[in-house]
């Protein structure tokens, strides 16, 4: 994939990825036992990460990438390799991993309270928690 984008290209890749975007049909995910839908807060979650705070272009970019790659792993998974809840907020994250074409991806899907729940993210699954995922193992498969 490619990673430097000048700034028409990128509105182009934005405005090509929203289109594609309000068209995914929600997603029947095997380990939730239930439909993910995309709504308008994760595509705008793919461009801020707060109010008024813009991810990096580049970010961006790589999540609009990544974009189609999470309506598979969704409409695949059916193994949980992350959870994080909030009883105060009454919302939950979902985080299902899954490597495709050397690629390892990360999606995140949110679920307030008892409503449905959406797609938030798609990231690379890179260290979140360095205390949690410390490498433990050399990454050769065969000798680990």
């Amino acid at each position: 994939m490619k990673r430097h984008i000048k700034m028409k290209n990128y509105t182009i890749l934005k405005n090509q990825t929203y289109k594609k975007y309000k068209h995914i049909k929600p997603v029947y995910c095997p380990y939730l036992k239930q439909k993910v839908v995309f709504t308008g807060r994760g595509f705008w979650h793919m461009i801020y990460t707060g109010r008024n705070r813009k991810r990096e272009t580049r970010s961006q970019v790589l999540r609009f990438q990544l974009l189609p790659f999470a309506v598979k792993i969704l409409s695949v998974t059916s193994t949980l390799q992350e959870i994080e809840a909030n009883s105060k907020r009454r919302v939950t994250y979902y985080g299902f991993i899954a490597i495709i074409d050397n690629w390892k991806i990360k999606v995140i899907v949110k679920k307030n309270g008892t409503g449905h729940p959406f797609f938030w993210s798609v990231i690379p699954n890179w260290v979140t928690n360095k205390k949690r995922d410390k490498r433990l193992f050399k990454g050769d498969m065969e000798k680990d």
